[in-house]
């Protein structure tokens, strides 16, 4: 059996790692599939110069984003992939393994190794694995703005071994872009669910945030050069729940 394989991506000026990423997939992808949510930057460029077709999003929404392009997905496998992620030289042979087989899982998944500034992250909530490989008819996106994710409407899952290598946390700069945009999409998803901000989630959310990450989840094993993006993660908390506040008293 030799499977075939739909790569599906969303971009949003993407240019810093497009490139790399799209490299490391060129072995495995027998179609990529790109949904732009609106770059300005040399994204649609790059994926030109690599002759990879794209269609513009409406919304600037991840998770519908996502969702659109799993929709044009032609192939009996699909692999999610973020802009910002690169397969590793070990995922990319055992993806190959995959496809020769004439059984596979419903859904594999699959180890991240997330960066900042370019070291590993080990610990504090920044080791985990999550479902981005599997037969198309057998996955969906749970649709969100922020924390959207891929599920399979089977129980026939397996884990692989090599992981997928994420550059999510780049600069301070882009770190806290990032997590402003996020917190703004987050209060708007709050807001229309009914949920109400209080003095307490806006002081003490954060406040737990940082101390979760970097304490109770040994963040600190890393070393004290990643306190600067607990510190971000704890922003986030205090502006999705100041911005939730504004809107909950109509201002």
């Amino acid at each position: 059996m030799n499977y075939r394989l739909s790569v599906i991506m969303v971009t949003l000026n993407a240019e810093e790692l497009l490139q790399q990423s799209i490299d490391s997939l060129r072995t495995v992808g027998d179609e990529v599939i790109v949904v732009d949510a609106g770059s300005v930057d040399r994204t649609i460029a790059i994926l030109k110069l690599n002759n990879i077709s794209f269609t513009k999003a409406k919304l600037n929404h991840l998770g519908k984003n996502k969702a659109k392009a799993l929709s044009l997905a032609t192939c009996e496998l699909v692999l999610i992939l973020d802009s910002d992620e690169v397969l590793s030289r070990g995922l990319i042979k055992e993806i190959r393994r995959i496809k020769r087989k004439k059984i596979i899982a419903d859904g594999y998944v699959i180890p991240f190794h997330n960066h900042f500034f370019s070291r590993r992250l080990r610990y504090g909530g920044e080791n985990y694995s999550m479902l981005r490989l599997g037969r198309r008819r057998k996955l969906k996106i749970k649709s969100s703005s922020v924390h959207e994710s891929l599920e399979a409407s089977s129980t026939n899952i397996g884990k692989l071994r090599s992981p997928i290598l994420h550059y999510s946390y780049r600069s301070l700069r882009q770190v806290y872009k990032k997590f402003t945009t996020y917190a703004l999409w987050e209060a708007n998803e709050r807001f229309a669910s009914g949920e109400r901000s209080s003095l307490k989630k806006i002081i003490l959310y954060p406040i737990h945030m940082f101390l979760a990450r970097l304490i109770k989840d040994k963040g600190y094993k890393d070393g004290f050069f990643r306190a600067p993006l607990d510190l971000g993660f704890a922003y986030m908390e205090f502006l999705t729940y100041t911005v939730l506040a504004i809107k909950n008293r109509g201002l």
